[in-house]
């Protein structure tokens, strides 16, 4: 059924490019722009007839023309973002074929965590240690963590969506793609343009840009935005939660204690700004200084509890749950594989107050009725996508801020140096409670520090009149930070506390020619060396010190006295560190150094001006680190290498028929090697070089304009991402909950098909004054959320239709649209995790059905 459903979209794409067999000579049709054939904005053709507009793009350094540019690229222009309601990052990923764009990742507590998938190649983590596998650049400049990537798009000129390995020209990490935000400019001219937006769930936004001349060849811009709106799902108090003792969410340490309780999750209250200076008085030198600030507060994004998985006594599933519920029961003996029961017996406030935490064992079968507990099972799932009965922490506050220079000057009228200087800080604490009960049973909490210095310089030039051009560039990054890990499990039984420290020093030389040496050929050659230095110290602990309580019940000579903790027990323990008992991690600082070539080759034909044929090999990677997430002790720090790839594209992009069509098209086979993912260890999430995959694919986009009152967008992609080897160490065997990871299963976060089509259609009233009528709707196959394929958390083939009907006044000095996102009310999972020892599988619902109202205003 699933591929009927493919087949029929195909079909119906088909349709619709043999549509503008009947164009006309018309005025040219407005709608969104795009390099592999996404949209268009109105211009005159060079006959004087209407058509798709030429988008400008700086994929490859310099501006050129998106038809012109060798790569596969999508590129929307901020018009088109407004219309077809994409108002973050995340939310391009239903109108870019064989990308995956999520807002959130497990645990990660906040929607501006972005979990971006390109071509199948990506990360899904927001740890400091995990590096992305897709780049994201603000105005040319690196954001090097995930944490905030999601960004807002209020002021945006356009996006640039570059697909496969951009390790020439952009550098590291950008092995699957990247995606370069581009942000209005200062005009010469005054100019306002805002917006204020109403919608469902209390949504209340507000946008401006202003662009504020100063001097002849001086202007400047402010740009702002503000957003609030409640949660869709809500917390809920659990039936007779009363009649049970429980312990406040302060009796364990955590990165803050905040909105707990009742209320909702998804909801958030953020504002931004944004100032540029830009100097241009048409001579040979141009400068354009940049600062930008946002404080983004949140609850945690929606989590649902979908399972519990306390299994039976000596089941498989029961480390955890099963532990505290035969403990609370007072079972010491058959309760499985778990931690013993009886570590319930001791206090659960850490080592040097052992009775802080009053223990637990027995305590529903003693004679006080008060002290007992609630089990933790399937009674604490509701039944409703958007309720829980959740009330522990529920936060997430993100303030980011930066500030970059672009000099330019002109060396001779063929040569340019291009200079771009930045500094960015990130400041980030989030708190979840993930268990979707009254119970303090997984509690997750973090505190991010960030900072980051780069400098690039490009030269740019062309020669040979022009036929010949060039790029010759050199970047330097430095980033530092800490991450802190708190981890409640299992009412305290595990108290994970682990600070941890990362800095990184790369550098980088690259260069890039293109030549076309007649009118038919064109040639690429480029490459890049990258030389990068890591540094890592990790601190995580145990607060509960539960190894020394087993060891200690269970009888072990050296550890008969826990209090304190002698040489001898911490030896027999197996922790590494004198002095540091409950130090998992080894002291010292860790260090890793990586060296990288990442070269370019490709070939472009132009049978004519309309139409160039290209095909490429190039290659790119993504740097290693460590596993910080530690819940045993090891003498070595766990690490791991970069991942690589290489991939051949062979594509075509057309501007056809004066230009009413255009279809842009490629294929590419890509190797990827030492592939990391995230694998659920016990109850620690932990990264491994997993093996190796073959990704195949194409992509297929178009722009449809026959007459001027009607675009058509359209868009199909098609992966087949597989592993070819997967590691011993890495194989996870299908079992009754999980696809497993075996050589030929499916890669995370990889559909097969991805269908768009968005048809506009423009009415001129007698007035002077339009109506604009716009769909979309996108059509993704099935795909696995996690690297382990739980069998709950994947993601169903599902359907996304949006739609909006503005109003546009003569003057075009307002205008008032109305529209809603996912009408018929799709609901699947994006994201989520099987902590199946720590007792459940949880996931968030993506957002539910959606209307909204905006007023735009221009003058």
């Amino acid at each position: 059924m699933k591929m009927h459903r493919s087949l029929v979209s195909a079909a119906a794409l088909a349709a619709a490019l043999a549509a503008p067999a009947f164009a006309q000579d018309t005025p040219a049709a407005q709608g969104t722009t795009t390099t592999e054939a996404t949209g268009a904005e109105p211009v005159a053709g060079a006959s004087g007839n209407g058509g798709i507009a030429e988008i400008v793009v700086t994929a490859q350094k310099r501006a050129e023309n998106v038809q012109d540019v060798p790569i596969a690229i999508s590129a929307f222009t901020s018009a088109a973002l407004q219309e077809r309601a994409v108002a973050s990052v995340a939310s391009l990923s239903n109108i870019a074929p064989n990308v995956t764009l999520d807002a959130g990742t497990p645990f990660s507590g906040s929607s501006s965590v972005l979990s971006a998938y390109i071509r199948g190649i990506g990360a899904n983590d927001f740890a400091f240690n995990i590096d992305p596998g897709v780049g994201i650049y603000l105005d040319g400049v690196y954001l090097a963590r995930s944490v905030g990537a999601n960004q807002d798009l209020g002021d945006v000129e356009r996006i640039e969506v570059l697909k496969g390995p951009q390790g020439t020209l952009f550098g590291r990490n950008t092995i699957g793609g990247a995606i370069s935000i581009v942000t209005h400019d200062p005009g010469d001219e005054f100019r306002f343009n805002g917006d204020v937006t109403a919608g469902r769930y209390s949504l209340l936004q507000a946008r401006g840009t202003a662009d504020l001349p100063i001097t002849d060849g001086l202007a400047g811009s402010v740009s702002f935005a503000i957003k609030s709106r409640s949660g869709y799902l809500k917390r809920i108090p659990f039936p007779g939660a009363g009649n049970f003792q429980s312990d406040p969410i302060t009796a364990f340490k955590a990165a803050g204690y905040r909105n707990s309780g009742l209320g909702s999750e998804g909801g958030e209250d953020t504002w931004s700004v944004r100032t540029k200076l830009k100097w241009n008085d048409g001579g040979a030198f141009r400068a354009t200084l940049s600062g930008d600030y946002s404080n983004i507060k949140q609850s945690q994004i929606a989590n649902k509890l979908i399972a519990t998985t306390p299994g039976l006594a000596g089941g498989a599933f029961n480390i955890f749950a099963g532990t505290y519920n035969c403990a609370i029961a007072g079972l010491a003996d058959g309760c499985g594989a778990g931690p013993p029961s009886f570590a319930y017996s001791y206090g659960r406030g850490g080592l040097t107050s052992i009775m802080n935490n009053a223990p637990l064992f027995g305590v529903n079968v003693d004679a006080n009725p008060n002290n007992n507990r609630l089990p933790y099972d399937d009674r604490f799932l509701t039944g409703d996508k958007d309720t829980s009965y959740a009330n522990g922490n529920n936060f997430s506050k993100l303030t980011s801020y930066g500030t970059a220079g672009t000099l330019e000057f002109d060396l001779t009228d063929a040569i340019t140096l291009k200079s771009i200087t930045a500094y960015r800080e990130l400041h980030w604490k989030t708190g979840m409670d993930l268990d979707g009960s009254p119970l303090n049973f997984l509690h997750t909490s973090f505190s991010m520090n960030q900072k980051q210095f780069s400098q690039e310089l490009q030269l740019l030039g062309s020669a040979l009149d022009k036929t010949l051009n060039y790029v010759l560039g050199a970047y330097y990054f430095k980033e530092s930070g800490d991450l802190h890990d708190y981890v409640t499990f299992a009412e305290g039984l595990l108290q994970v506390d682990g600070p941890n420290d990362l800095s990184t020093k790369n550098f980088a030389f690259f260069g890039q020619v293109d030549w076309r040496p007649i009118d038919l050929i064109g040639v690429t050659v480029g490459g890049r060396y990258t030389n990068e230095k890591k540094e890592f110290e990790g601190f995580q602990s145990d607060n509960n010190g539960l190894t020394y309580k087993i060891l200690n019940g269970l009888g072990v000579p050296p550890c008969a006295s826990i209090t304190p903790i002698s040489e001898a027990c911490r030896v027999a323990a197996g922790f590494p560190n004198p002095g540091q008992p409950l130090r998992y991690y080894i002291a010292g600082t860790q260090q890793k150094k990586f060296t990288n070539f990442s070269p370019k080759i490709g070939v472009q034909l132009h049978p004519t001006d309309d139409v160039m044929a290209y095909v490429s090999w190039s290659k790119g990677y993504k740097t290693g680190g460590w596993t910080t997430r530690l819940s045993n002790p090891l003498p070595f720090a766990p690490d791991f290498d970069e991942e690589k790839a290489t991939t051949w594209e062979l594509g075509v992009k057309s501007t056809l028929l004066d230009r009413h069509l255009q279809i842009n098209a490629a294929a590419f086979t890509t190797e990827y090697k030492g592939i990391q993912l995230n694998f659920q260890q016990g109850v620690s999430p932990v990264i491994q070089n997993a093996g190796d995959a073959r990704i195949k694919g194409f992509e297929i986009e178009a722009v449809i304009a026959p007459v001027s009152a009607f675009t058509i967008n359209a868009s199909v992609g098609y992966l087949d991402a597989y592993y070819t080897s997967v590691d011993a160490g890495a194989i996870v065997p299908r079992n009754p909950i999980q696809i497993g990871v075996l050589p030929g299963t499916q890669l995370p976060k990889t559909p097969h098909w991805k269908t768009n089509i968005s048809p506009r259609f423009q009415a001129d009233l007698g007035n002077g004054g339009k109506v604009i009528l716009l769909g979309d709707w996108t059509h993704t196959t099935r795909m696995k959320n996690d690297t382990e394929g739980t069998l709950l958390l994947n993601r169903p083939a599902n359907d996304i239709i949006n739609a909006s009907i503005t109003y546009q006044e003569p003057n075009d000095h307002w205008n008032l649209t109305f529209g809603g996102t996912n009408l018929t009310d799709e609901r699947f999972f994006t994201t989520g995790q099987a902590q199946v020892a720590g007792g459940m599988i949880y996931g968030t619902y993506n957002r539910p059905r959606e209307w909204y109202a905006r007023l735009g205003v221009k003058f």
